[in-house]
């Protein structure tokens, strides 16, 4: 339920204006039925499932039913593979600020002279989505990844995290009418959606959607038209029915780009909404921490049916009284589609509701301007309707806005399916001055967009583009590679001067890539406790040394990394040890332009190559490339104009065992001819020996939990600009205890104890980092802890009072070996869910097979 702001503020004198009292509205409007869509006779329910995308910097949920975010999702906002909670789209991934309500897909079409619309969502009649699954199994999502080539869900994969899900409209039980009393008549149509997410540097800021949609009807469908419609509501988490008032939306068609010393128009085509002014001075209730939301979130079509269509843009603002509802409208016969003035059934100027409204909007062509310049329009302008002048100004500095982009013509044939193709991306910083919306809206938009800086949203735009389609590569075997542009400049060459040109493509062939560069696999890896206090990291890396990157084809693995941590995290890991090749980039002095410098262009080469391009011989041991820096170029002999300098492109921590900690397990294991091996290339466990390294991380505090990684990093790719990629600090890290392993308490016939005991409510325990270290946002006497060590991988725990009763019954169930079987923790919380009160405890620890424990535990609060 939410009300409009301006409303809200001057209900008063609109009372008497429109007779409206001064109540908060829903999102049903007058005269819809509340019929709820219930299954009725259905033999069994539709496999309706929320997922969450959140290996990148953005977190963003996915349904069904033809919608994104959670809030038209069916049933509770939790992930159905994981059980977790989801965020409608929290951008950055753990900052609480909300960038999305919900958004739905449309599609409209003229079906034997009557036309029909099916959408996932509108946002004003709370109708529940005209998209259904199939039952279970049929309709469930189905998960793939490429993180791991020994997955089952490898097969397939194209990102780090994809998610595919099938559903049609064909469901009609328990779908209310439209306004008009119409009840839901579907086109017959079944759409396969699949969504895609990485982690990687240059692709963590979108989620890449791509629809396929097969008409499984009898009927042509004729002039069709689909579009997505977004409700984004920016606000910090739990604020948004206030936030949801300040909204500002529009369209950016192209930004500037650069390459080298030239500076293109690169075609964004993105539709946005971000908060009005970034809220920069907001303190949530409780908080001592301001909570800005300063980013801004865009939709932007990669593909559409057809290359050549009608693209329309229009936003509005929902409210249910129809003098408060406004979208900007072109006048009677005029712009590009020229035609009497259409009036909305509720005389609304801009909420579309039913199905000829709907496929109005959606084929209407038109381009709205942004949302900051309705208080511009005058009264004479030829194109717009003049905005009622009471609204125009509060419209103008943001409100509760939402916007279609929308495209068509197109016919699809019984049996057809054409394809859609679109990113939902978010670009960082595009406020930059916390009074820019004060001092410069609503009269001034032209000043309030001179202090926004949407680069950002343009570059990951740019790059939800390159990865659906990548730019330069011809996919279909045409002999066409896509577009490329053309920089020229003027340089000196043994006093002449001389133009030197240099292209690069911009654009794809047409044809869908959906392929991105990405690092190396991670290793597979294992924690072993040889020791207390002491941590054996042991791995393999076949995978990580030998698969291609999908981007460039080549084998550009760089090295391993280690990482610890005392939590989850990903700023909470810190890197204890590195390995890699020792390799060196060579970056050209480039003299034209204004702004000269040196450049890297390519990969990076060996000491090898170095010396036979640049020593006296292949064999010149003397050369160093680190003699020469900037102060110090190199200055090639027979070109006097070519001028380089070189540095190492890692750490070049490259021999093992002296200038790093990591070893190989098998120093002097060859590596194996993977067309004839023999066992005495693997190891037991069937991995082969050549890729087995370890690292041994030594004084550890055996009572604290650690998480542990290994990491693998390629060297990035110079020609488009990317660098090294890494795979996730804290994606499959381990948790681990490094206390004695059950093999160790078997051997050494090691009894359970409890630490900390006594525990002391004086002790500082979470100030000093040893509970509740991830679990911020919760009150101390619900992040406290006792921890067992020494258990059985199976076991139950249970604790009494000196009178016998018992105060809780803890199962404690892990797999041998892993990095927590003998470590169990209890949160000093009752079986009556109660915090623990002072006292002395006893506790009892049995196992199948084995012998009854007993100690006792001291409580001091």
């Amino acid at each position: 339920m939410r009300m409009s702001r301006y409303f809200r503020e001057c209900a008063g004198s609109l009372a008497i204006v429109v007779g409206l009292a001064t109540v908060a509205f829903p999102r049903t409007a007058p005269g819809v039925s509340e019929q709820s869509k219930e299954p009725g006779g259905l033999a069994a329910l539709p496999a309706y499932c929320l997922v969450g995308h959140n290996v990148g910097k953005i977190e963003l949920g996915v349904n069904n039913n033809g919608t994104f975010g959670i809030k038209y999702a069916e049933g509770q906002a939790v992930d159905c593979f994981t059980g977790e909670e989801v965020a409608s789209c929290e951008y950055p991934i753990g900052s609480r600020i909300s960038y999305l309500y919900g958004a739905a897909f449309w599609i409209g079409a003229v079906v034997d002279r009557d036309t029909l619309v099916s959408l996932g969502a509108d946002g004003w009649n709370s109708v529940e989505s005209e998209f259904a699954p199939d039952e279970s199994p049929f309709g469930d999502i189905i998960y793939r990844s490429i993180r791991d080539p020994n997955a089952p869900e490898y097969d397939g994969a194209i990102s780090e995290q994809d998610y595919i899900a099938t559903y049609s409209d064909t469901l009609l039980v328990g779908l209310i009418t439209d306004v008009a009393g119409k009840p839901h008549q579907p086109l017959d149509i079944e759409i396969t959606q699949a969504t895609y997410a990485w982690s990687y540097a240059y692709a963590e800021d979108f989620v890449l959607f791509d629809y396929k949609i097969t008409n499984i009807g009898t009927s042509n469908l004729q002039d069709v038209y689909m579009g997505i419609y977004v409700d984004a509501d920016v606000a910090f988490e739990g604020r948004t029915s206030d936030g949801a008032q300040d909204d500002i939306c529009g369209f950016m068609e192209t930004y500037p780009a650069e390459y080298g010393n030239c500076t293109f128009l690169d075609t964004v085509f993105a539709a946005f909404i971000a908060d009005n002014d970034g809220d920069f001075s907001y303190l949530p209730a409780g908080s001592d921490t301001k909570q800005p939301c300063p980013n801004v979130t865009a939709t932007r079509i990669v593909r559409t049916p057809a290359e050549s269509l009608d693209v329309s843009f229009n936003w509005w603002i929902g409210n249910t009284s129809a003098a408060l509802d406004f979208g900007p409208r072109e006048k009677a016969n005029v712009g590009r589609l020229a035609e009497p003035f259409r009036t909305f059934r509720h005389g609304n100027l801009g909420t579309p509701v039913g199905d000829e409204e709907k496929y109005y909007v959606m084929r209407n062509r038109e381009f709205d301007y942004d949302q900051v310049y309705t208080a511009s329009i005058q009264v004479n302008d030829t194109l717009w309707l003049y905005p009622n002048q009471d609204l125009a100004d509060d419209f103008a500095d943001g409100y509760d806005t939402r916007y279609l982009i929308s495209f068509g013509p197109f016919d699809i044939n019984p049996g057809q399916t054409l394809p859609l193709s679109f990113a939902y991306v978010g670009g960082e910083d595009l406020h930059q001055d916390e009074n820019n919306a004060l001092n410069n809206l609503p009269y001034n938009p032209d000043a309030f967009y001179a202090n926004l800086d949407f680069s950002d949203l343009a570059l990951n735009s740019r790059w939800a583009s390159w990865v659906y389609d990548n730019p330069g590569v011809d996919t279909d075997g045409d002999s066409f590679s896509g577009k490329w542009h053309e920089c020229c400049n003027t340089v000196t060459i043994n006093g002449q001067e001389e133009t030197v040109c240099d292209t690069f493509w911009y654009e794809g062939d047409g044809i869908p890539d959906f392929r991105g560069a990405s690092p190396p696999p991670a290793p597979e890896f294992w924690v072993e406790r040889d020791d207390v206090g002491s941590l054996r990291i042991r791995w393999n890396g076949f995978y990580s040394e030998t698969t291609r990157d999908v981007f460039s084809r080549e084998m550009d693995f760089e090295g391993y990394r280690v990482y610890l941590a005392r939590d989850e995290r990903a700023a909470s890991f810190s890197m204890m040890q590195s390995y890699d090749h020792e390799d060196y980039n060579k970056l050209v002095y480039v003299a034209a332009g204004s702004d000269p410098g040196f450049e890297l262009k390519e990969t990076p080469f060996t000491i090898e190559q170095l010396r036979c391009l640049y020593g006296s011989s292949c064999n010149d041991t003397e050369f160093d490339p680190l003699d020469y820096t900037r102060s110090h170029p190199y200055v090639h002999p027979d070109y006097p104009e070519s001028v380089f300098i070189f540095e190492p492109q890692d750490y070049n921590a490259s021999i093992l065992g002296v200038n790093t900690g990591i070893h190989k397990i098998y120093p002097f294991q060859d590596e194996p001819n993977l067309d004839s091996i023999n066992a005495a290339d693997t190891t037991d466990d069937g991995y082969y020996k050549y890729y087995e390294y370890e690292y041994v991380l030594d004084d550890l505090l055996p009572t604290v939990q650690y998480y542990v990684n290994v990491t693998a990093f390629d060297y990035g790719s110079p020609a488009t600009g990317l660098g090294s990629l890494e795979t996730s600090v804290s994606n499959n890290a381990q948790l681990v205890y490094p206390i004695a392993s059950w093999d160790n308490v078997q051997n050494q016939n090691l009894e359970v104890y409890v630490y900390p005991n006594p525990y002391r409510i004086d002790a500082g325990y979470r100030d000093r980092g040893y509970e509740g270290r991830v679990d911020t946002d919760r009150p101390p006497d619900r992040t406290r802890e006792i921890h067992f060590a020494n258990l059985p991988p199976k076991c139950t725990i249970r604790i009494f009072t000196l009178d016998g009763d018992m105060v809780r019954e803890i199962e404690h169930d892990e797999v041998a070996g892993s990095g927590a079987d003998t470590h169990e923790s209890w949160n000093m919380i009752t079986r009556n869910t109660q915090m623990v009160v002072s006292g002395i405890y006893y506790w009892t620890v049995d196992a199948p097979g084995r012998d009854t424990q007993i100690g006792k535990l001291v409580v001091i609060m």
